[in-house]
């Protein structure tokens, strides 16, 4: 592939960009960023998640900078997250530690500690809200001094940290297999390409700041018949996970607590057949993982299908292809390889020409 340099076009270059700032704020209206924190939780953890960058604040300038254009503001917040310095690592969380907000599960109505719907659309109906139009900040603030004056009641009644997980119960039944401790080093994918065949540490990472929308689409494949499993949610958790960093005597308990992050956990649990004696089978069930930053379900849960699809890895179907999903759900390189082609592509563009010149002269000979 060739490019041709392009010259003289730094003033249009200068003359795009200032364009691009008018187009920003030509309606004389200024987006504040604790406005966009507050009000625009969805695409704040999308960009997070696909940034891998637990920053509220910086999230929210990013989409304030590419206009909400979110293929943009993810490429800026891994631009910047490439120029930090990484000078500590966290303790292994452990996700039964979750202060939970939310915790459904589709595989038991009764699990140990309840199911918590805490917010979410799924109840909602899809219908929109005009009231929201004339929606004034009185009103706002009488329906949360009520909605918190509640909660603060609930809260005294119930504690949703150290709730008990679904497959430990499962577990417990001798219904899931036990899954030896594993104490290898990943391979941080952000500092490492990934080479195949790959450990399902990379796949995770790979997956969890996989775009939103690919990994979706992909995951809704596998289950459409492009993929070879139809798994059913164990358990589906949003909370927060405290993180702390070690000290030097490494001593557990003196640990520095650095903060929270809230993310969404889903464990799905998917049937196997096992090929026993005499030609029979028997059903076991694997569990396939997904996390990512803040509350994104559908993410996480079509993590889980891909994570478990990969696993199988037969090859028969494209989605437990690693190659095929791997290289194909990142935001950056999927929008910035497709975006090169509206560079400069002069010489290859008038080579095809020619050719295709110099076929029809001979054809009309």
């Amino acid at each position: 592939m060739a490019y041709v340099a392009v010259k003289g076009g730094t003033e249009a270059i200068e003359e795009s960009i200032k364009r691009l700032t008018f187009e920003r704020i030509h309606a004389q209206e200024l987006l504040e960023i604790k406005t966009i924190m507050a009000t625009m939780r969805g695409m704040v953890d999308q960009v997070m998640s696909e940034s891998s960058l637990y920053s509220e604040f910086l999230a929210a300038l990013a989409i304030k900078q590419s206009e909400g254009n979110m293929e943009e503001a993810v490429f800026l917040l891994r631009a910047h997250r490439s120029t930090l310095p990484r000078l500590y690592y966290t303790r292994v969380v452990e996700t039964d530690t979750m202060a939970v907000e939310r915790r459904i599960s589709a595989s038991f109505k009764d699990i140990p500690g309840g199911q918590i719907l805490g917010a979410t659309y799924d109840y909602t109906h899809r219908l929109l809200d005009f009231d929201l139009i004339d929606e004034s900040k009185a009103e706002m603030k009488d329906w949360l001094d009520q909605f918190i004056g509640e909660e603060v009641a609930a809260a005294k009644e119930s504690n949703l940290s150290l709730l008990p997980k679904v497959v430990d119960y499962l577990r417990k039944e001798q219904l899931l297999s036990e899954v030896p401790d594993d104490q290898t080093e990943p391979i941080d994918v952000t500092k490492q390409s990934i080479q195949f065949p790959t450990t399902r540490a990379e796949r995770l990472q790979v997956l969890t700041r996989g775009q939103t929308g690919a990994v979706t689409s992909l995951g809704y494949a596998a289950i459409r018949g492009y993929g070879a499993i139809h798994p059913t949610v164990g358990e589906l958790r949003v909370g927060k996970l405290p993180l702390t960093i070690g000290n030097l005597s490494d001593d557990l308990e003196n640990d520095y607590y650095i903060g929270d992050i809230k993310v969404t956990e889903v464990e799905s649990f998917v049937p196997i057949s096992i090929p026993k004696e005499n030609n029979t089978e028997e059903i076991e069930f694997e569990i396939g993982y997904g996390i990512c930053y803040g509350q994104n379900e559908t993410k996480a849960i079509a993590m889980s299908i891909l994570d478990q699809s990969l696993e199988l890895g037969s090859g028969v179907h494209p989605t437990q292809d690693e190659e095929f999903v791997l290289l194909h759900i990142d935001s950056v390189e999927s929008s910035g390889f497709i975006s090169h082609l509206k560079l400069p592509h002069y010489v290859t563009f008038q080579s095809k020409l020619d050719s295709i010149r110099k076929i029809k002269k001979e054809s009309e000979k």
